[in-house]
């Protein structure tokens, strides 16, 4: 299985990180409204205006997808994002000239990888080279970023979001592939791994002892100091309940290339997708089963791949 995020019609990927701060973002940008949905399972998620995708919700549709490093202060990146979709026209419209866009976002724990983070460090004077103590954290920048590469060919491996992250014992980062279904249309993965749990290259055994590299290693392994960020799309029509049982169903990919998964300290997130014009009263439950089921082979794939 090969491919990339990308190959779904109607989206585009962009990256921009620090190698300083060892820190980046990437922007998953749709050329129209797309259908979300969003499953968390993590034990210390970070996110931000996931609940507008409940099928519950008002809005149908979002505009994009954010993800970060940085922890809390990435969340960051999303807020940049919205404010330049909003300039470009690009969200609901709410008065006469003025658009609310609407930005799901997801962030990772790097802030112990080794990177210059003196933004987030109380301000004693110049910190030398990178960020520097008391300056403004990058995510702002770095979004920006992100969103004017989108449309060029996405990278992967330590890229965007991925830049920074650790995967169990060994570098995580980013990865994609993708899969024809059956009856025509795409399915696509996009993961960002920050693991506390290995990133395994065969079938998870059904016993035997749980790998804690991180807690061995003396890494960083408190609440939401790990996470596996990723994105299922597809071209299919979805609605957004159907989308939701697509991330549901993703968590499975991760299950599967990941062990221990979900943990308290993880803050696991499956974004879901659907760049299709229209949206279905219902979806076929064969056909959401084959969608969901592909969409998680393709993030077993993308996470080997991030970590590869």
């Amino acid at each position: 299985m090969s491919g990339l995020l990308t190959d779904v019609p109607g989206l585009k990927v962009g990256h921009a990180g620090c190698p300083v701060a060892q820190t980046g973002v990437t922007v998953i940008l749709p050329d129209a409204p797309a259908v979300m949905g969003v499953d968390v399972r993590g034990g210390g998620p970070g996110t931000r205006e996931t609940d507008a995708l409940d099928p519950a919700n008002l809005v149908e549709r979002a505009h994009a997808i954010v993800l970060s490093g940085g922890s809390v202060f990435g969340l960051a990146a999303a807020d940049e994002v919205t404010l330049l979709l909003a300039r470009r026209g690009i969200g609901l419209p709410v008065a006469p000239g003025i658009h609310v866009p609407v930005v799901p976002a997801a962030i990772l724990f790097d802030l112990r990888n080794g990177g210059d983070k003196g933004w987030a460090m109380e301000a004693e004077g110049a910190a030398g080279a990178g960020e520097g103590k008391g300056t403004e954290p990058p995510y702002r920048r770095l979004a920006a970023e992100a969103l004017q590469a989108a449309g060029r060919a996405p990278a992967s491996g330590r890229v965007g979001a991925g830049l920074g992250a650790v995967a169990g014992s060994r570098p995580g980062g980013l990865g994609m592939a993708s899969a024809r279904l059956e009856g025509g249309g795409t399915v696509a993965a996009l993961a960002v791994v920050n693991s506390f749990g290995e990133v395994t290259t065969a079938e998870q055994p059904v016993a035997g002892p749980v790998p804690m590299p991180k807690l061995k290693a003396g890494l960083p392994a408190g609440l939401g100091a790990s996470t596996t960020l990723a994105v299922v799309a597809t071209d299919r029509p979805l609605t957004r309940a159907a989308a939701r049982r697509v991330a549901m169903m993703g968590h499975d990919g991760l299950a599967r290339a990941i062990r221990p998964v979900h943990a308290p300290y993880d803050g696991d997130i499956v974004f879901a997708l659907s760049t299709a014009a229209e949206t279905p009263a219902v979806v076929d439950p064969p056909l959401l089963t084959e969608i969901g089921t592909v969409g998680a082979d393709c993030l077993v794939e993308a996470i080997r791949k991030a970590t590869g």
